[in-house]
């Protein structure tokens, strides 16, 4: 878990700036932008979704309100209440329970809402990319412009290979070689994010159960243990949300399921925590490798490794 840090003034450089929105769900991720935020100079004003938010998150806040998860109307209101004029959308929010419209209705959605699903997800397409640009434009229509959710955490990122101690072998080295162009037509389809690979055949692909289920189903279908994660965003992926990521829990729960290597797609995806979660990998004996968005051979893997 981040730790909160203290709150101090902004540069004067940036005294006149209008703080940056954090529009936070559950996880570590909000707590990591909130501080690259103020790393970088500017205020932060939160708001949290009522359900999911960590409790540490406010403190880590100039301003800070906290709203229901389908109430894109208080969003807008308090956006504009804290002078909010760019925004970043991240954490953890359930998607199961948003595809059922009894759902929906439980979350008590407010007027703008309400307008919004039936104006734009009526239809039978609710993959998150189109969720995404929908409700992006309608805060844009509120003033709110969501931004890439990423450019406050740089240091958080994936690179391009070996991250950490632990070397991965060659089987593993050619399950990430064979497995990436799959991946890269799973993701590109909007099924998921991740696959599991061992000895060169596709043991599972993730959907909306999410990765964490996706790493428990592969470690019951490889007893043997041995298999390798391999996790990106689509090549066109909107960085504005749902980035992939993954955190310590995530190498505890491959480490108790057998996973053995992590492939990450380099620039792609973001580690909650990147000093927590190498560290983690090393004392776990897991591999942790960033793989450029387009793939690469083993021989070519092998050599980024090799670089570190």
């Amino acid at each position: 878990m981040v730790e909160p840090t203290a709150i101090g003034e902004p540069p004067a450089s940036f005294a006149d700036a209008p703080p940056i929105g954090v529009i936070a769900g559950g996880g570590v991720l909000p707590m990591l932008v909130a501080q690259g935020i103020r790393a970088a100079g500017r205020s932060v004003a939160g708001i949290g979704l009522r359900g999911n938010y960590e409790p540490e998150f406010p403190s880590l806040c100039d301003r800070f309100g906290i709203a229901g998860v389908v109430r894109l109307g208080h969003w807008v209101r308090l956006a504009r209440r804290f002078g909010v004029e760019e925004a970043i959308m991240v954490g953890r929010v359930s998607k199961l329970r948003l595809h059922n419209p009894v759902g929906v209705l439980l979350e008590l959605p407010d007027v703008r809402t309400c307008r919004f699903w039936y104006r734009r997800m009526r239809g039978p397409d609710r993959r998150s990319s189109v969720l995404l640009a929908a409700v992006a434009d309608e805060l844009l229509d509120g003033g709110v412009r969501l931004i890439d959710s990423t450019r406050f955490i740089p240091d958080h990122l994936a690179h391009a290979g070996r991250m950490g101690r632990v070397v991965p072998t060659a089987k593993q080295l050619a399950d990430i070689a064979m497995g990436w162009p799959i991946l890269r037509q799973v993701a590109q389809m909007d099924v998921g994010q991740s696959i599991a690979m061992r000895a060169g055949d596709v043991v599972a692909v993730e959907a909306a159960e999410g990765t964490d289920r996706l790493i428990e189903r592969a470690g019951s279908l490889c007893r043997k243990g041995g298999w390798t994660l391999l996790k990106t965003a689509r090549d066109a992926h909107d960085m504005r949300s749902d980035v992939p990521s993954v955190g310590v829990a995530t190498i505890e729960n491959l480490a108790r399921h057998g996973g053995a290597c992590l492939a990450l797609g380099a620039e792609r995806a973001i580690l909650l925590d990147k000093p927590a979660v190498i560290a983690a990998a090393d004392r776990l004996g897991i591999a942790v490798i960033g793989v450029p968005s387009e793939g690469a051979s083993a021989e070519e893997l092998a050599a980024l490794c090799e670089r570190g």
